[in-house]
């Protein structure tokens, strides 16, 4: 896969690329916001993901992330020191597909990488929005809303519903709390945390599967999915 890496520390840029080549990937390196703007041509540049700094020289990185989103689908995976929440919804609300705080594991790093183009690759081969999610016993019926387990259709709130179809489109993958709040509650973290797991315990209890929804201490939760 060819990657777009926007960094203006050369030094940080070598050793992530080393790394990034080590695990396949073909780096391309951008130092400003200007030269990953020139690298990003519609319909030809062919990158799977762009990492980008948000401290760049020449332009802010959330200005360049709107400027990306404009002329490409490419995924886009902020990586930066700027920690607090409102700067991560912020990003997110611009169109970013990920958000990673420096520093960072590099297997968590990966790990998002290949998250964000499985996801992107499936919305680009799929003929149509997809209508329905298997996960063993649970089936989801996006359209109608409705969740049944084993053929019992459990009766969801809509917000409910709406968290479960969020973590079940991408089982496996950790969502941070700030994220779900976000794309759910349409609001920030702030004050809505408790509303959060209640709901995931409410999940949890109505479908008779606690171990579906697994807690990431400290991060989120993530959708394990169950055998059958």
């Amino acid at each position: 896969m060819r990657l777009l890496l926007v960094e203006d520390d050369n030094h940080v840029a070598a050793a992530l690329s080393a790394v990034l080549a080590r695990h396949g990937f073909d780096v391309t390196h951008a130092r400003s916001g200007e030269e990953a703007l020139q690298a990003l041509v519609p319909e030809v540049d062919g990158f799977g993901v762009v990492l980008l700094d948000l401290g760049l020289p020449d332009q802010d990185g959330y200005e360049v992330c709107g400027k990306i989103r404009k002329r490409t689908s490419t995924p886009v995976i902020m990586v930066t020191a700027r920690s607090d929440v409102r700067s991560r919804i912020h990003g997110l609300n611009l169109g970013a597909d990920d958000y990673v705080v420096k520093p960072y594991d590099t297997g968590e790093l990966l790990a998002r990488i290949h998250a964000v183009s499985r996801r992107t690759s499936h919305e680009d081969t799929s003929s149509g929005v997809e209508t329905e999610l298997r996960l063993g016993p649970v089936h989801i019926e996006l359209p109608t809303r409705r969740v049944s387990v084993e053929g019992a259709v459990i009766q969801l709130t809509r917000k409910e519903f709406d968290l479960l179809a969020l973590l079940a489109q991408r089982p496996g993958v950790v969502f941070r709390r700030e994220q779900i709040i976000s794309e759910v509650w349409q609001t920030s973290w702030e004050g809505t945390g408790r509303t959060l797991e209640v709901h995931v315990a409410s999940l949890r209890a109505k479908l008779r599967m606690p171990a579906l929804i697994e807690t990431v201490r400290g991060v989120g939760y993530r959708l394990v999915a169950p055998a059958g």
